[in-house]
C-alpha cells in the first residue's frame, strides 16, 4: 500500500506533460547509464544524488580551511580570538534572560530593580552585555566569510573559464535549440553539480554559522535555490541556468571581500569594495539580468520552443527574483547615497544582524552597521547590503 502510494504521488509530482516539451519523455532524456565523462547523453535524475557526498566533503574542506588558513591570515591581521564583555554572574537576572526576556520591558526592569536593589540603568547595562556575550568573535566572522571569499570567487572565475566557450553565452537562442536534446558535456556536469553541492553545504552549515534575524528567510532561499537548481537539471535547462549562476556569481566575492578588510580594521578598502559590489550588483541584476537572462527565457525560448506548464513556473520565478533585484538595489543605491553624503557606509537596511546585537545604548560617535552573506550569494537569489562601520559588533 505505502509503495504503491510512493509511485502514485511519484508519478504525480513528476508528470512529464508539467516538466517536459510537449511529445518528449523522460524516457527519450534517459541516455546512457553513467557520468557524463562515459557517454551520457542527457542530465539524469540519480546525478542530483551526487550532490550530498559532495556538499558533505565541501563541509569537511571548509571547516579545514576556516582552522589551518583562515584563522592564522585572522591572526596575522591582529584579529583576536576574544569575545566582548561578560555580565557579571547573576542568579536572579540569569534565569529572566534565559526562561522568560533577553530585552525586559520598563515594568520588568522595575520590578527587578528592587528585587536585587540595583538602579534600573545597571540592570539595562547586564542585559546589554549578557546577550554581547553570546555573539560571535570578529575572528569567527572573518573565518567564515574568507570561506564564503574564496569558494564564491574561485566559482565565478571557473563559470567564467567554462562559458567563455560556450556558444549559448555568445548566443542566447542556443540555449534552445534542439531543446531539450542537448548534449551534457562533463564540464557542464561538474560546474552545476558544484553549484548544487554548496548549496546543500550552506544548507548544513546554516545551523553552526553565526545566527541572523533572516535564518528562516535564508532558510527558504537556499531551499528555493536549490529547488531551482535542481528541476532546471532534471529537465536539460542547464545552458541558461549556467548563465544564470554565473550572473549571480558576479558580486558576492566583492562583498565578502568588504567584511573582510571591515574585519581587519581597513576602512577605505572596505568602502572600496562595497561600492564596487554596488555597482557590479546593479548592473548585473538591473542591466544584465533583464535584458539577457530574461530576454531569451521569456522571449526566445517563446519563439524556439514555445510555453508548457513548467515552463510558466520556471519564468515566474525569475521574474519573481527580477523584482526583488529592484528592491535590494534600492538600498543599495540608499545606503551608497548615505556614504557619500556622511563620508562612510551608514546603517544597514537588510539582514545580517546577529540575533544579540540590538543594542539599546549606541553612542553618537561609533555608528555601526552590517554586512550581510549570503550567500550568496549569494548568493545567487540573495541581494546585500552593507552598513554604517560595516561591523556587527556593539
Amino acid at each position: 500500500m505505502a509503495a504503491a502510494a510512493a509511485a502514485a504521488l511519484r508519478a504525480w509530482f513528476w508528470n512529464e506533460r508539467f516538466w517536459l516539451p510537449h511529445n518528449v519523455t523522460w524516457a527519450d532524456l534517459a541516455g546512457e547509464p553513467g557520468p557524463p565523462s562515459s557517454g551520457l547523453q542527457y542530465p539524469r535524475a540519480a546525478h542530483v544524488l551526487s550532490a550530498f557526498p559532495l556538499a558533505l566533503g565541501i563541509f569537511a574542506v571548509r571547516l579545514l580551511f576556516e582552522r589551518f588558513i583562515a584563522k592564522p591570515c585572522a591572526i596575522n591581521l591582529g584579529i583576536q580570538d576574544s569575545g566582548p564583555h561578560r555580565a557579571q554572574p547573576n542568579a536572579i537576572l540569569e534565569k529572566v534572560f534565559t526562561s522568560i526576556t533577553k530585552s525586559p520591558d520598563g515594568k520588568r526592569l522595575e520590578g527587578l530593580s528592587k528585587q536585587l536593589d540595583w538602579d534600573v540603568r545597571k540592570i539595562q547595562r547586564w542585559f546589554r552585555h549578557r546577550r554581547n556575550q553570546d555573539k560571535p568573535t570578529t575572528l569567527t566572522k572573518f573565518c567564515e566569510s574568507m570561506w564564503r571569499f574564496t569558494f564564491y570567487f574561485s566559482i565565478f572565475f571557473y563559470g567564467i573559464r567554462f562559458l567563455w566557450t560556450a556558444p549559448w553565452f555568445w548566443d542566447t537562442r542556443q540555449c534552445w535549440y534542439n531543446y531539450p536534446f542537448q548534449p551534457l558535456t562533463s564540464r557542464l556536469y561538474y560546474y552545476y553539480i558544484l553549484e548544487l553541492a554548496f548549496y546543500w553545504s550552506l544548507m548544513f552549515s546554516q545551523f553552526t554559522d553565526i545566527k541572523r534575524k533572516d535564518f528562516l528567510i535564508m532558510f527558504v532561499h537556499h531551499l528555493a535555490t536549490i529547488g531551482l537548481i535542481t528541476f532546471s537539471y532534471m529537465n536539460n535547462m542547464v545552458r541558461v541556468g549556467t548563465l544564470v549562476l554565473c550572473l549571480h556569481d558576479a558580486s558576492d566575492f566583492l562583498l565578502e571581500a568588504a567584511k573582510l578588510a571591515n574585519y581587519a580594521k581597513y576602512q577605505r578598502l572596505c568602502d572600496a569594495f562595497f561600492m564596487l559590489f554596488g555597482v557590479v550588483f546593479i548592473v548585473t541584476r538591473l542591466g544584465i539580468y533583464p535584458f539577457w537572462i530574461l530576454n531569451t527565457t521569456l522571449f526566445e525560448s517563446w519563439e524556439l520552443i514555445g510555453p508548457y506548464p513548467s515552463w510558466w513556473l520556471f519564468n515566474g520565478l525569475l521574474v519573481t527574483l527580477q523584482v526583488l533585484h529592484v528592491i535590494w538595489s534600492y538600498l543599495i543605491i540608499r545606503t551608497a547615497s548615505k556614504a557619500l553624503v556622511r563620508g562612510k557606509v551608514s546603517k544597514d537596511d537588510r539582514s545580517d544582524v546577529e540575533s544579540s546585537s540590538e543594542e539599546e545604548d549606541v553612542t553618537s560617535n561609533s555608528t555601526k552597521g552590517i554586512l550581510s552573506t549570503s550567500s550568496n550569494g549569494s548568493n545567487r537569489l540573495n541581494g546585500h547590503m552593507a552598513g554604517g562601520r560595516w561591523t556587527g559588533e556593539e
